[in-house]
């Protein structure tokens, strides 16, 4: 890297995980860290901050501008940062984390949601350079969204926007956390079709994955690809009304199911036709993100750049 360059940290908080990266403006990685996420508020806070000073020390060891920090992490996440709700990590909830981390650490901090934070690491470093209005979907452990309009991500009045996962694709259907029932994460995520393989005795291992299916599918198991085949109409009647609603350029996908984006694809694509107003798919693309592992730290970074540097 340039002397002088700017550098920020992006952050990718999970459940289970962290990942943390040292980033330059033009999304390459300068250093990594990953490790497993705290127990507790005040494990949390201390290895988050900790860590951060040890990527602000690299940075000026590189004789690097430290920007600033971004961090994605799962739940409802206002604009000031306040974490209302994390269902895998509930200790943060009501806590203001940028607040926390800025005091401790002397570094400004923007917190968002983790989709929202994928979403825009697409467009400033993936699948989505190239567009200016698009759809985010991220289908791991459950389903998130984001959604950047003209450029700019955007979160609602609030900052709740993009809840993909809960739009409904089955009135009256199975119950859901958020107090829905019917919501497409239910039937379309990693975990609902892993649910449905097992419920029709088609894993026997407990260790069997979502990459376990999409193997069976592609060595030709019809039953494998038809779960992947019902999950892709069930996100494409959900993407109709999110498409009829905002007119995307492009859909694009990320998350766990990658291995079988190419059957899910057309099942959703097929879906979206039947139930899209025409002229909105005419043109429509659904394409996979690049970003893959690094959709959460790239787009945390991405996002503290926008914030704190010259986006």
């Amino acid at each position: 890297m340039n002397n002088g360059e700017s550098v920020v940290a992006g952050i990718d908080v999970g459940g289970t995980n962290l990942r943390l990266a040292l980033v330059a403006e033009n999304g390459n990685v300068i250093e990594r860290l990953k490790m497993p996420t705290g127990g507790n508020r005040a494990a949390f806070i201390s290895q988050l901050s900790e860590n951060i000073l040890l990527l602000s020390d690299k940075a000026v060891a590189l004789n690097a501008g430290m920007l600033g920090v971004g961090i994605g992490m799962p739940g409802l996440i206002s604009p000031s940062g306040e974490i209302f709700s994390s269902v895998n990590l509930s200790y943060c909830e009501g806590l203001n984390l940028a607040t926390e981390l800025q005091s401790l650490t002397g570094l400004p901090v923007v917190t968002v949601n983790d989709a929202n934070a994928a979403a825009f690491g697409e467009y400033r470093f993936g699948a989505g350079r190239s567009l200016r209005t698009f759809i985010m979907i991220t289908i791991g452990t459950g389903i998130g969204g984001g959604i950047i309009l003209d450029g700019r991500l955007w979160s609602g009045a609030d900052g709740f926007a993009g809840e993909f996962g809960h739009l409904t694709v089955v009135p009256g259907g199975r119950g859901c956390p958020c107090g829905n029932n019917g919501c497409v994460e239910r039937y379309a995520s990693a975990t609902a079709i892993l649910a449905t393989a097992r419920e029709q005795g088609m894993l026997s291992s407990p260790d069997a994955s979502v990459e376990t299916l999409a193997a069976m599918s592609a060595a030709g198991d019809l039953m494998a690809t038809k779960l992947f085949e019902d999950a892709g109409r069930y996100l494409g009647s959900a993407a109709a009304a999110a498409v009829n609603l905002l007119n995307p350029e492009a859909i694009i996908i990320g998350g766990g199911v990658a291995a079988s984006f190419g059957i899910m694809r057309e099942a959703m694509s097929t879906e979206l036709c039947l139930r899209a107003y025409r002229p909105s798919v005419a043109r429509l693309k659904i394409l996979r993100g690049d970003l893959h592992d690094d959709a959460g730290v790239l787009g945390a970074a991405a996002v503290a750049f926008d914030r704190y540097g010259t986006f």
